[in-house]
């Protein structure tokens, strides 16, 4: 009996398409199903001469699995989709779109290396170096950043995985290094994923419409460095007990031989929590403001030469120079990036200033941790959240005072947002965000800043953060424009 040759591709979107386009590339049969079966995207398949299924229900799709010798699920799908549970049954492997991304990287240095087998694999130049970068918190800004010092170092580096191009066609690059942001979806159906340096920035509640406990999650994660070896790097946050213990597991543990550097954003680079003493960290005790420092205490630059130096900007700007010198980029490269990098849009971003009062987009924020860690950066805050919860415990919010001082609470999840503040402060609900902003713009005092920082998913009100984040903008600015001129407020 012939083994099965075809693989079946599950979502048909951005990476569906890019993951179906390289397999039927090198010659592999390609089964589609999309379960939003698009005219354009059947057309699309057709196109790529791959089988199109659309809604398939789950006895098509057990035929399907059935003669397929490989899953590949996108991202997106969710861990409810019966597809998972047929490939189990059938005893048909699953890999996400990374571990693609890997298999023709191997081909591409085997190629480049001389070895028969592959040398059909006829993809030529440079073959590049992978950066992984996971977290729950800060993954695209730290990506962006370390691709930016690895620029300013004067290496070809490209951004791949959630931002960029698909991590299977950057694996086709003439680079010298990817720098990627993987999720822990796609992670988790990683085997031989082995990225030179790897970063996990953090850990906190969140995806557990997905993964079923915190411990599946963390695991999930912390695949990112299981296929790491000799020559490789790990870089940890040493500010989470999580990341650290993790990184000590008998089971998912940093394996032998790769090389640990650490962070710490607390002063004096002791992780807080953890007591493990960081590579990389703020020190305090010869400037107030702060001084970010490497190994040996080389001084990288002080944080007031940063464009912004909340506490998310001090932790993110050590990961990304840790991460970025073990790819190969030069202090003075991170030190030019560092003070030029400006951020990015949603993530705490000033969009308005007025009578002395800054107003703040933080829409990327959809858990909690995200919220306490934007709030830290200031001194007293008017805070604007809710939205669509995505099942996380929203009474943690309730840590956020002070600074927090009056919220405003917005969405379906505007109920459980005032629980969580009650007692404590006051809070106003508001139907949509221009009554959010005007509600937030009526209860100001000298010194405050207004915050959109939701901690919950835009999905109830919006098709994205950024669609949130830019209507609260413009109406932010409107704001703005209407107040007298006076003294401008500013974070930290």
């Amino acid at each position: 009996m012939t083994a099965p040759q075809a693989v079946l591709v599950v979502g048909f979107r951005v990476t569906g398409h890019a993951v179906a386009q390289f397999l039927r590339g090198r010659g592999d049969e390609v089964i589609i199903a999309e379960d939003d079966p698009t005219a354009e995207r059947r057309q699309q398949a057709d196109a790529l001469g791959a089988r199109f299924l659309g809604q398939p229900d789950e006895a098509t799709l057990r035929q399907a699995v059935e003669v397929c010798r490989l899953v590949v699920p996108s991202p997106g799908i969710p861990v409810s989709h019966p597809v998972y549970r047929l490939a189990e049954s059938a005893g048909v492997p699953v890999h996400s779109e990374l571990e693609l991304g890997w298999e023709r990287l191997a081909a591409r240095a085997s190629a480049a290396a001389g070895a028969p087998a592959e040398a059909a694999a006829g993809e030529g130049g440079r073959v590049p170096i992978v950066v992984a970068v996971t977290g729950t918190n800060g993954k695209t800004t730290v990506t962006s950043l370390v691709a930016a010092m690895l620029v300013a170092s004067g290496r070809v580096a490209v951004t791949a995985g959630n931002i960029g191009p698909p991590f299977i066609d950057a694996a086709g690059l003439d680079a010298d290094v990817l720098v990627t942001e993987v999720s822990s979806f796609q992670l988790q159906y990683t085997e031989r994923f082995r990225p030179a340096v790897s970063c996990w920035l953090n850990l906190a509640e969140d995806h557990l419409d997905w993964h079923p406990t915190m411990a599946h999650y963390a695991a999930a994660k912390a695949k990112v460095w299981a296929a790491q070896g000799p020559g490789d790097v790990a870089v940890l946050n040493a500010d989470d007990p999580t990341v650290m213990e993790s990184a000590r597991h008998r089971a998912h543990g940093v394996p032998d031989g790769v090389r640990q550097v650490t962070f710490a954003g607390s002063d004096k680079g002791t992780g807080s929590g953890t007591g493990v003493s960081a590579d990389f960290y703020l020190d305090c005790s010869a400037d107030r403001r702060g001084v970010l420092r490497g190994p040996d205490g080389v001084q990288l630059v002080a944080t007031g030469e940063l464009p912004r130096s909340l506490p998310i900007d001090v932790a993110n700007a050590l990961a990304a120079t840790a991460t970025a010198l073990a790819a190969g980029a030069s202090v003075e490269g991170c030190r030019s990036a560092l003070r030029s990098f400006q951020g990015l849009p949603h993530r705490v971003e000033l969009v308005a200033q007025a009578a002395g009062v800054g107003w703040y987009d933080d829409s990327k924020s959809t858990t909690p941790a995200s919220v306490l860690a934007a709030v830290a950066g200031f001194d007293s805050v008017v805070l604007i959240a809710g939205g669509r919860n995505k099942g996380l415990d929203l009474s943690v919010l309730a840590k956020a005072v002070p600074p927090v001082r009056r919220v405003v609470a917005i969405g379906e999840a505007a109920g459980e947002v005032e629980a969580a503040f009650a007692g404590q402060v006051l809070v106003t609900r508001a139907h949509t965000m221009a009554e959010a902003v005007a509600a937030a713009q009526s209860e100001l005092q000298p010194g405050d800043v207004v915050l959109l920082s939701p901690g919950c998913a835009s999905f109830d009100w919006y098709r994205s953060y950024a669609e949130r984040g830019d209507e609260f903008a413009r109406l932010a600015a409107q704001v703005a424009e209407a107040q007298p001129p006076g003294a401008e407020g500013s974070p930290q």
